[in-house]
């Protein structure tokens, strides 16, 4: 094809994605005012509660505003900018996005805590919390992704290593050595997972879903077996405490968020500004860049191909071990039958959200965790809608993603492909 036919198609695809997303936001308006302004009483006010009753910040005074006024300012807003947007046009599409998600959530939460008091800093927080699973599954979807392995097998790795945690945990008493003992057997079963496509050029998918299965059949067996007639001694480890930073932590509303978490937590967020560090900025990222887009030149360059990617699988089944024994030993102290819910295949799609870049794939993760902490919340409001539909929430998010509407994510060249030197 040539320049002068891709200069003339350019134009085309970019007007016609201003005008959909333009009639997008003119859609969101009109559904805000319809599904929230019509349900919202005149005259009654929405309170959303700036401190959390447990933290050391300082407090400020709760948000009140008035719930109808609200709703019809964001169904105005995405009207004006959905009508400004067919005229003029913004390139930004991540800040379209932005407007639809706010608006529509803004309005959302004025209708359901219409005459109610909603703990905004609580759900801020229980965000960050709920996130972290979904961000460590990503991350290690990144790495290998990033040197073209793909690993699918997440959610059967964090399935087992969140059992192996709690059972090191209780019969050492020692979470830390339960937090070894599940970052170690997430690298071996990801070493298995690297030995097999790498090796053997066995299908990446294949490999990644017989490890899902197995981590699904195997903890289930052993829980069934063993830990549920020895709870006091197999499946009682208790968890990480909160570690609060001098300071930092008095910040309003950032500091309970931020600086008020177990360790785990820290190290996820620690983990997303090294990897992102790493990848971009250093010799070792380089190589690992350009064994995912085209290992042949690698190869030719002098680049071992077959080590980077084992050592990149390996280090994301670590990670995605971190990530299951957040589920134990940094949560609720216990293992449960399939208690990973679906957060590994949730965190590959935060990885495509987030354009395989660490700092993406997080931000991507807070979305989620956004979704999931609100079902909660709304269920402890008691909004007129069924609980069915609000557990759903998290996953009609991801479902959303992985159909495109956000844009295309297009992933590193030789990415899923085995190579033969």
């Amino acid at each position: 094809m040539t320049n002068t036919n891709i200069q003339q198609i350019n134009p085309k695809s970019a007007k016609r994605t201003q005008i959909i997303y333009g009639f997008v936001l003119i859609v969101v308006g009109l559904l805000i005012y319809l599904l929230f302004g019509l349900n919202t009483e005149a005259g009654v006010l929405t309170t959303f509660g700036l401190n959390l009753a447990s933290s050391q910040a300082i407090k400020i005074p709760d948000l009140v505003l008035p719930a109808l006024t609200t709703v019809y300012l964001m169904a105005a807003i995405a009207v004006f900018i959905g009508a400004y947007q067919l005229a003029r046009g913004i390139r930004s599409t991540g800040a379209l996005i932005g407007v639809i998600a706010f608006t529509f959530v803004v309005a959302f939460l004025a209708w359901a805590a219409q005459d109610k008091s909603f703990n905004l800093a609580g759900m801020l927080s229980s965000t960050l919390v709920r996130a972290t699973p979904i961000a460590l599954a990503a991350l290690c979807g990144v790495i290998s992704e990033r040197s073209a392995v793909i690993n699918i097998g997440i959610e059967g790795i964090m399935l087992i290593a969140a059992q192996v945690a709690v059972v090191t945990a209780s019969i050492t008493n020692n979470l830390y050595v339960g937090l070894i003992a599940a970052i170690v057997v997430g690298g071996l079963v990801a070493a298995f997972h690297a030995f097999l496509v790498i090796r053997f050029k066995v299908d990446q998918t294949v490999s990644s879903v017989a490890i899902n299965i197995f981590g699904a059949g195997i903890t289930s067996f052993i829980s069934s077996r063993f830990l549920q007639t020895a709870t006091d001694t197999l499946n009682n480890s208790g968890t990480f405490p909160i570690i609060t930073i001098p300071g930092l932590s008095k910040i309003p509303i950032i500091g309970p968020m931020l600086f008020e978490n177990n360790i785990i937590i820290y190290m996820m967020v620690l983990l997303v500004i090294v990897m992102h560090i790493t990848l971009f900025h250093t010799p070792w990222g380089l190589r690992t860049r350009a064994v995912g887009e085209h290992p042949k030149a690698a190869d030719t360059l002098g680049i071992n191909v077959y080590f980077v990617r084992y050592v990149n699988v390996i280090i994301g089944g670590m990670i995605a071990g971190l990530g299951g024994a957040y589920f134990t030993i940094g949560s609720v102290g216990r293992f449960d039958e399939i208690m990973t819910s679906g957060k590994g295949f949730i965190g590959l799609a935060a990885m495509i959200f987030g354009k395989w870049n660490p700092i993406g794939a997080f931000t991507s993760s807070l979305i989620f965790g956004f979704a999931d902490s609100l079902q909660v919340k709304l269920q402890i409001l008691r909004v007129p809608i069924p609980s069915e539909f609000l557990l759903m929430a998290p996953y009609i998010v991801t479902m959303i993603i992985l159909t495109g509407v956000v844009g295309r994510a297009i992933p590193p060249a030789a990415d899923g492909q085995p190579y033969e030197k």
